[in-house]
């Protein structure tokens, strides 16, 4: 099948060696956006606005901290905060309205706030395109036998972008393609836990004094290479 420009990072991901192709797809989307963020953009308006709207999470904002555009992020976290002060002025100023002996009603407050603290520019810019690759895959996995090849021995998936493989596949997918895709990513799952669990039992037992001088096999990294699978982490020793 000829690459098209969506498949391509698919397709890269699912070369690469990782306990996890999602994750890398992920974490290039999300090293994209943040250096997006802190890019030129960040002086466009339609930009600004976004993020003196959204905000960051807390992962987000330590990676776009540790770019060497000091300037940039005062600005950013600046016009984000007048802003953030200028609504809960209003809704604050509102609840005082309410009335002196009426109990005060709080409720847009923390609405707003509640909304404030999910919300995360870096994070609704990865999401779309993120979707887009995860049909990709699906897509894939029908129309083309190479990609299907390389689907079926990769070394697996950690536990939730399997259940996001899982769970997209019925909207993206039917009939036997499906049943096949459900049944293989099962498959390739399951097998490749297993895999890394008995590496990990392995370095676990290379603790005992008995096994001192036996092989590590494969379970030097077993460790971090866990961390893939169970909280979809690909770890880096700047982490």
């Amino acid at each position: 099948m000829k690459e098209q420009l969506y498949t391509i990072p698919v397709n890269d991901a699912f070369s690469k060696e990782c306990e996890c192709p999602i994750c890398a797809m992920y974490e290039e989307l999300e090293t994209n956006s943040v250096q997006y963020t802190m890019g030129p953009s960040y002086m466009e308006d339609d930009v600004r606005a976004m993020t003196d709207e959204q905000g960051f999470c807390e992962k987000h904002i330590r990676q776009i901290f540790k770019i060497e555009n000091k300037l940039g992020q005062a600005l950013i976290l600046h016009t984000h905060m007048v802003k953030t002060n200028k609504i809960i002025r209003e809704l604050t100023s509102e609840t005082k309205k309410s009335g002196f002996f009426k109990k005060q009603d709080n409720s847009q407050l923390i609405d707003y706030i509640h909304k404030l603290n999910n919300s995360c520019f870096v994070c609704s810019k990865i999401e779309d395109t993120f979707k887009r690759y995860i049909k990709t895959i699906h897509y894939l996995w029908e129309k083309d036998e190479v990609f299907r090849s390389k689907y079926k021995t990769c070394s697996g998936f950690c536990t939730k972008h399997y259940g996001v493989l899982i769970e997209e596949a019925g909207a993206n997918m039917s009939g036997k393609y499906l049943d096949e895709f459900i049944q293989q990513t099962n498959e390739v799952y399951l097998s490749n836990m297993e895999r890394v669990t008995g590496d990990l039992s392995w370095f676990i037992d290379k603790f005992d004094y008995r096994h001192k001088d036996a092989p590590w096999k494969n379970s030097k990294d077993a460790l971090p290479r866990t961390l893939t699978k169970t909280n979809s982490i690909i770890w880096k020793e700047d982490n």
